[in-house]
This record gives structure tokens, C-alpha cells and sequence, in this order.
């Protein structure tokens, strides 16, 4: 392996890349929560023997896939190859080492060949539950928010760590489903490692390293290469979050220096009193993961894909908050930065970034009391709005970015919890208007059963800021949470009475060009497919679309609608 040919590198590439989906795969179908098994709240990953991510499965969140792969030398430092041995597995959840929230548990494993360790598997998850506070924003220290763990072995030679997981039981209101899922990530980084084993057989490697070192070498200099045609200069924007108590900004500058990127979020709002903050790793996460997508998204997800980007945010901020911030909302503070990023780069590439976008993605939990059993219920659920419109495409309905989770089928909701799903649908004239529309948010609505009270804590964003259009696009609608029929306040608990409604309408997608180059045929469409009202039509688009069927029909088919040409040419000019 002194030298690889192009072949021989592409045939081991996808051998690996083909492993690490076998470790998500069994993570996904062992897991016990909807949160991992649904949603996909996860990432996973393969690593050589230096700690350096080579490569990671085929999903993932960036809040979990990046601060996983700058955070696992943090594990390797207090547990070096020589304390380690065959059925070892390391975990933490702590907040500045890894993935920014108690929440989220990072387990890694070594894997051994004979008594030598050729590289190791690690993976992150959204745990259901760690304990303290109802996930929410209301802490003001991190203490409030769960049981925080310390880098320390899970497994010990293969024997479970007794006293952690019966400390985790006693700490979290959902026991089985938390630590099943550290036993669904043990087995998940099990199969990764004997997978890994079996290819090393194949291919006669001693070491994964040299591989590691090609992979690694060449996604740095793709990168570097992608960013070295972007010209030199300074390009900033700045975006607003609703917060907790007050409004967020949340400043950068993008530097272009050649082939390196310098991200600075000099300028945002100082850290806060409650539990939106960002720890600086998952700000690199979402960082690195931006520059990326919109210049070279081709590039592996690696620790060369990391290196030409440098990212710095004044400590005490928003984004780099100091011990013992509370953290445990980070997510809805964290999801702005990749549209914020991306507004800055549009000055100098907009053909290649989206407008505005839904961004947080919205997370409500529940506890509700099963009326046959009178069990308690502990439910997490994931709500997505529309991305962004493209350069050349519509933005994308109800879909995560940046997180990329994914919802919850209501099937799914009224067996885990005993919540009723009253309507789920898209929702109308929330896509901002555009030559390319931006994606819809959704309009959904809750009801309970049984006759004692139940609660939500409702993570939610961008319900006073609107996504911004590009090129002239229109902002996306704004977002709403109600209870019955009224504003609702988000991320705290909300107690309920047990006849309550809740209304989680997750916000739309700015538009991208101006709304009066959009073809008519194409609003016609929009028209017909629920998504644009007849009025939204005419007075954002300039295109008269008439309705001829019947107006009390329940049904309205596409032949019951026609464009008016001469109409739309009026209106137009």
C-alpha cells in the first residue's frame, strides 16, 4: 500500500464507505427510540488509528457527524491506544467535547486485529431523555439540564459498565429506550469493526492508515482546490433568531484567502442566560459543513474536508459559550448557520447557495398519561419546514436543512404517545414567492386522550424572523404555535388541559429571483397542487388563475382550472 492506484483506491473507497453504512444500518434497526429509528437524529463513522474520520455513512446530521469527528480526539486523549483493549467501548455526552447538548451520546469503540488497534468506529444520537428539565430552553446552567457523563468506558472487555447504567436508569424518565440505544450504538460500532476486519482479510491490508492518509489528502486538496476559484475577499451577512427572552444576531464574515476559508462570527449576540447556547464544536460542525455543500459537496466528509476552513467566534458569544452555559436547546441557534453563511457567500457564487430557509428544525417533547394503563408517556417529535429555493429548482417541501432529520409518520406519534394527529397538510402561500418558490412549511394539529393534564415543550424558531429570499425572491411565512387558536409560548414546558389543542405549523422557504419571472405555467401548477392560493397568484406573482368548477366541490380536479393569458399580461405589466 506504498503506492494506490485510482482503481485500487476506488475499489477500497466504497469498500469503506459500504462498511460505515452497515454500522448506520444496524444502529438504525437495533435502536429504541424514534428518534434514531424515525428520525435518523444520528451519524456514524470510521476512523484510523490517529483518531482522523476518514469516512461516514450515508446520513446523517451535521450536529452530530462533525462535532463527532473533531470531538473523538478528545476520547483518544484520555483513553490512548496502550489503556484500551478487545471489547472496550468509550461514551460521553459532555456538551464542549462533542455534540454541544447532554442529549446527544458519543460511543467509540477500538477496533482490534490480534492485540493491535487498526482504527476505531464511533457514532452520536439524540438520546429520549437524560434527565433534568424536560428538553427545553428554560435552564440557566447546564447543570439543570441532565446527567452529564464524563469520558469513561461504557463497556470494560466487553463487560457493561454496571454502575453507569444503572446511574443513567435512575436519572432518565424513559430507562429502557436511553440505554438501549447505547446498547443499539455498541452493537452498531461491533458490526462496523468485524466488517472492517473481514475487508482487511480480503484486500490482505495490515493497516487501514496509508488508505486513510490518500482519502484524507485528496478530499483536503479537492476542497482547497474548489476554494481557491472563489475570488479573495470579504463577504458578511448577518441573520436574526427569535431567542428566549430577547432577539439573537448572528454576524459572519466569510474570508477568502486563496485556498483557505476563515469563518468569523465576530459581532453575534453574547452568550445567554437560557439554554439556547452554542458550544464552539458544533459551531465548526455547522460551519464546515456549510462551506462544504455550497462549494464542493462532491468532497468526502472528512478530517480533509476540515482543514482549509478555520472558524472562530469570540468566547462568551452565542456560538462559543463558556462553562456552565445551558446548552441544551443549541440546536435552534445552531441550524441558522449554514443560511447565514450561505447569505454571505451569495454576493460572490449565488448560483450555488439557496435563499433563506425554515432552518431549526422544530422538535416539540411531550408527556401525556395513557388512559387504559395510566403509564406515563415520553415522546420526542421532529417537525420540518421548506428549505431555501435553488438557483434553478423549487425549494423543497417539509424537509430538513440543514440537520437533515426527518419527520415523524403520525402512525408512529399515536402509538408511541396518547396524542391524536387532528391534520397534517402543507401549507398554503408559506413558500416564499419567486422564480423558483421556496419550500412549504406544514400545518398540524394535536388533540389528547384521557382526562389528565399533559404537556409540551415546544423547540421552535423563525416565528419572528423570516427566511430571506435571494435575487429578488419573497421571504417564506413566518411560523406558529398555538394553543387553542392562540399564540403559544415556545421552549419552555406548557402545562395543558386534558380537551387542549396544539397547532405546530413549521415555517416556509424564501424565494429565489423575482416572482414576476416565474413562467405562468408554472404558478398554474403551484395553483392546481394546493401549494399557491388563486390569490397569492395574482397579487405575488401577477398570474390570474380562474377556478370554473363547482364552488361548494370537496374535490377540485386540474381541468377545473384554467390560466387567463391576457389577464396575467395586464396584471404583469
Amino acid at each position: 500500500m506504498t503506492k494506490l492506484t485510482p482503481i485500487q483506491l476506488e475499489v477500497l473507497w466504497n469498500r469503506l464507505l459500504s462498511v460505515a453504512n452497515e454500522q448506520q444500518t444496524t444502529l438504525i434497526r437495533t435502536a429504541f427510540s424514534t428518534i434514531v429509528r424515525e428520525s435518523l437524529d444520528l451519524a456514524c463513522g470510521v476512523f484510523d488509528t490517529r483518531g482522523h474520520m476518514i469516512g461516514q455513512s450515508m446520513t446523517g446530521t451535521p450536529g452530530h457527524i462533525n462535532p463527532m469527528a473533531t470531538g473523538a480526539i478528545h476520547l483518544l486523549k484520555a483513553y490512548p491506544p496502550e489503556t484500551l483493549s478487545p471489547g472496550d467501548v468509550l461514551v460521553t455526552n459532555d456538551p464542549w467535547l462533542t455534540a454541544g447538548q447532554v442529549n446527544d451520546f458519543t460511543v467509540m469503540s477500538p477496533v482490534f486485529r490480534g492485540e493491535k488497534i487498526v482504527g476505531y468506529f464511533a457514532n452520536c444520537c439524540h438520546a429520549p431523555d437524560i434527565g433534568g428539565r424536560i428538553l427545553s430552553a428554560e435552564a440557566r446552567e447546564v447543570f439543570e439540564e441532565g446527567l452529564q457523563v464524563p469520558i469513561m468506558k461504557l463497556f470494560d472487555k466487553g463487560e457493561p459498565n454496571k454502575v453507569l447504567f444503572d446511574m443513567i436508569r435512575a436519572n432518565v424518565r424513559t430507562p429502557d429506550e436511553t440505554v438501549g440505544d447505547l446498547y443499539a450504538q455498541t452493537a452498531s460500532n461491533a458490526v462496523g469493526a468485524r466488517s472492517l476486519l473481514q475487508m482487511m482479510d480480503e484486500f490482505g491490508l495490515e493497516t487501514i492508515d496509508p488508505l486513510a492518509d490518500e482519502i484524507i489528502a485528496r478530499s483536503e486538496k479537492a476542497l482547497r482546490d474548489a476554494i481557491s476559484k472563489i475570488p479573495n475577499g470579504r463577504y458578511e451577512h448577518e441573520v436574526w433568531s427569535d431567542g428566549f427572552e430577547e432577539p439573537l444576531l448572528l454576524k459572519v464574515a466569510v474570508i477568502v484567502r486563496d485556498d483557505e476559508i476563515d469563518i468569523d462570527f465576530d459581532g453575534s449576540s453574547k452568550q445567554s442566560e437560557r439554554g439556547i447556547n452554542v458550544v464552539l464544536n458544533y459551531t465548526k460542525g455547522y460551519a464546515s459543513f456549510a462551506v462544504k455543500a455550497a462549494i464542493s459537496p462532491e468532497v468526502p466528509h472528512n478530517e480533509g474536508a476540515f482543514r482549509p476552513v478555520n472558524i472562530t467566534a469570540p468566547e462568551g458569544s452565542i456560538l462559543n459559550c463558556k462553562r456552565p452555559a445551558a446548552v441544551a436547546s443549541r440546536h435552534l441557534v445552531g441550524h441558522f448557520l449554514p443560511g447565514v453563511i450561505l447569505g454571505a457567500l451569495s454576493q460572490v457564487i449565488p448560483d450555488r447557495v439557496l435563499a433563506g430557509g425554515a432552518d431549526p428544525g422544530w422538535m416539540s417533547i411531550w408527556r401525556a398519561t395513557w388512559p387504559e394503563t395510566e403509564k406515563g408517556a415520553n415522546f420526542t417529535l421532529f417537525q420540518l419546514g421548506g428549505t431555501g429555493a435553488r438557483p434553478t429548482k423549487d425549494g423543497l417541501n417539509t424537509t430538513g436543512f440543514p440537520s437533515g432529520v426527518g419527520g415523524v409518520p403520525a402512525e408512529i406519534v399515536e402509538t408511541q404517545a396518547p396524542l391524536v394527529q387532528l391534520q397534517r397538510a402543507l401549507r398554503p402561500d408559506s413558500g416564499g414567492a419567486g422564480k423558483f418558490r421556496g419550500g412549504l412549511g406544514q400545518n398540524t394539529d394535536f388533540a389528547h386522550l384521557g382526562s389528565e393534564r399533559w404537556s409540551i415543550s415546544g423547540m421552535i424558531d423563525r416565528t419572528l424572523f423570516e427566511a430571506d429570499g435571494l435575487m429578488g425572491g419573497l421571504p417564506g411565512a413566518l411560523g406558529e404555535f398555538k394553543l387553542n387558536d392562540e399564540t403559544a409560548p415556545p421552549k419552555t414546558v406548557m402545562w395543558m388541559e386534558p380537551d387542549a389543542t396544539i397547532s405546530l405549523n413549521p415555517p416556509g422557504g424564501g424565494g429565489y429571483g423575482s416572482p414576476m419571472e416565474r413562467d405562468p405555467e408554472m404558478v398554474l401548477n403551484d395553483v392546481v397542487d394546493g401549494y399557491v392560493t388563486v390569490e397569492a397568484a395574482a397579487e405575488k406573482y401577477g398570474v390570474v388563475v380562474k377556478y370554473t368548477g363547482a364552488a361548494d366541490a370537496l374535490v377540485r380536479m386540474p381541468s377545473d382550472y384554467e390560466l387567463d393569458a391576457a389577464g396575467t399580461d395586464r396584471l404583469r405589466s
